[in-house]
């Protein structure tokens, strides 16, 4: 057990989790409709708007769809790649700007998932390992690594809305 581990009681965590499952979790079925279509894009900051495109697209084999400039910070750049289901991943640069590196702070990126098909999924994480990209591969279907400004970011062979065999939407 880890120092961390032995400061939190952990059944009362799960205890906590129990309560607030049974007063907001409503099964499936009895659940509203979303008010929401979908994820439009998330935004990422990148620190280096060619060397994000070589890893995300040449790497990952996200395709780059538009590169413009940032409407509310004039010579930075937003640009988005897609990541399939009509959903985009963005980034942002801010030239002039010493934004620091990435950091998991509260209300922060702790990871993005992709949903990747499972053959696809083997062969970025040769493609990774080709690469020279740190990662590690978790219960057969994640795998996990940073990109090249330090934000986490996971590969999930199994479908949208599971999640290591159970149903999460």
């Amino acid at each position: 057990m880890t120092t961390a581990e032995n400061t939190r009681d952990l059944a009362a965590l799960e205890a906590e989790r129990d309560r607030i499952r049974a007063a907001h979790l409503t099964p499936a079925g009895e659940r509203p409709a979303s008010t929401a279509r979908g994820l439009h894009h998330t935004a990422l900051i990148s620190s280096d708007v060619e060397r994000t495109v070589r890893f995300y697209q040449d790497v990952l084999g996200f395709p780059l769809t538009e590169l413009i400039e940032n409407r509310d910070y004039p010579g930075s750049s937003h640009f988005f790649f897609d990541i399939g289901n009509g959903n985009l991943l963005a980034f942002f640069d801010f030239p002039g700007l010493d934004v620091g590196p990435y950091a998991e702070v509260l209300g922060g990126l702790h990871h993005m998932a992709i949903s990747v098909d499972p053959e696809r999924w083997e062969q970025l994480v040769e493609r990774l390992t080709a690469a020279g990209v740190e990662h590690e591969v978790h219960s057969g279907v994640s795998v996990y690594f940073r990109d090249p400004d330090g934000a986490r970011i996971e590969l999930i062979a199994d479908p949208l809305g599971e999640m290591y065999g159970s149903k999460v939407l």
